[in-house]
């Protein structure tokens, strides 16, 4: 099946988990449309001084894979800057927060797989 550009739904989330400012999520595949268990499958946009503020993956993990842009990843204490082509595993229980600390928007593929 092969789903074109523009035909994907949308939708803009403000304060994203606790976050600051408004993201947008350009929906590839939603829950139900694959019969893996996945949650999530999603090109995610986030603004210059945007964020998602920390949210745990208890049953699940989520992949970031960066396309473009400058971020930070929050894991408990630890802050890694981000940038494209570089990606971010959090699972098992495990939290993350994502900032925009670059000039242009952060860009993203998400994808939230359960278990």
């Amino acid at each position: 099946m092969v789903r074109r550009q523009g035909a994907y739904e949308t939708e803009e989330r403000q304060n994203m988990r606790g976050g600051t400012g408004t993201v947008h999520i350009e929906h590839y595949w939603k829950k139900g449309d694959l019969q893996a268990k996945t949650r999530l499958c999603a090109r995610l946009v986030i603004p210059p001084g945007a964020s998602i503020g920390a949210h745990s993956h208890d049953q699940e993990e989520e992949v970031y894979i960066v396309l473009r842009g400058r971020g930070r990843i929050i894991e408990g204490t630890t802050v890694v800057e981000v940038g494209p082509g570089d990606s971010v595993l959090t699972g098992n229980g495990a939290s993350h927060a994502v900032e925009n600390c670059g000039a242009e928007p952060l860009e993203m593929v998400a994808f939230i797989a359960q278990y």
